[in-house]
């Protein structure tokens, strides 16, 4: 039974372009069969707690002997956990917030990132996610063309590649639509124009990358 994680961040709950596409992604991928299931966690209207206690970025055995972390909020992180471990897809809407990622998204990150249980640490291995795919849906209210003094200013993304490619080995795509706000700011015609098919791209790649996968 192949599960889909789907997990959405936009504050934006009416005109988000960001979860407008993991939507697309997310009925492409309930189309492909009653088998195919779907998890949803809404990191803005559930929002997760802060983690409150340093020790919870680490398992039990790794922790300083005095740790006393918060145990509903361990049983929270488990719960977290499992849902990534139990997912053979993971699908992130990820809106541009301040050139990074939304803080309700960093603190999933923080809850998932545990060295030797999702990450190897030192000669601990573990990569339990290691070879399974994680979509992110990159959506940004500017443009950041090659070749533009803006380029390199998304800072979600990257951060995003260390955790999920690097540390947990999972593949990575990024599907990227920009000028997301060009018509509510009034840009050129030719920039307005620009963003529609850059949406119109992103939903048919999240239609037949959800194919490709499930």
């Amino acid at each position: 039974m192949p599960v889909l994680l789907h997990l959405d961040s936009s504050a934006d709950l009416t005109t988000s372009r960001s979860r407008a596409i993991t939507a697309t992604f997310a009925d492409a991928w309930r189309a492909l069969g009653a088998d195919h299931t779907v998890v949803y966690r809404d990191l803005h209207r559930d929002a997760l707690p802060y983690l409150s206690d340093a020790s919870l970025h680490f398992p039990a055995h790794l922790r300083p002997t005095d740790a006393n972390p918060n145990l509903t909020q361990e049983a929270l992180q488990q719960e977290i956990l499992g849902e990534l471990l139990g997912a053979d897809v993971v699908l992130i809407g990820v809106p541009l917030y301040n050139y990074s990622m939304p803080a309700t998204l960093k603190t999933w990150v923080d809850y998932i990132h545990v060295p030797a249980v999702t990450a190897s640490f030192g000669p601990l291995e573990a990569q339990p996610m290691k070879g399974r795919p994680a979509v992110l849906i990159s959506t940004r209210g500017g443009a950041y063309d090659a070749g533009t003094s803006t380029e390199f200013d998304d800072h979600a993304i990257p951060a995003l590649s260390l955790i999920l490619q690097d540390a947990l080995g999972m593949t990575l795509e990024t599907i990227v639509a920009t000028r997301t706000l060009s018509e509510r700011f009034g840009a050129p015609a030719e920039e307005v124009a620009l963003q529609h098919a850059e949406l119109a791209a992103a939903h048919d790649s999240a239609t037949r990358a959800a194919h490709r996968l499930g």
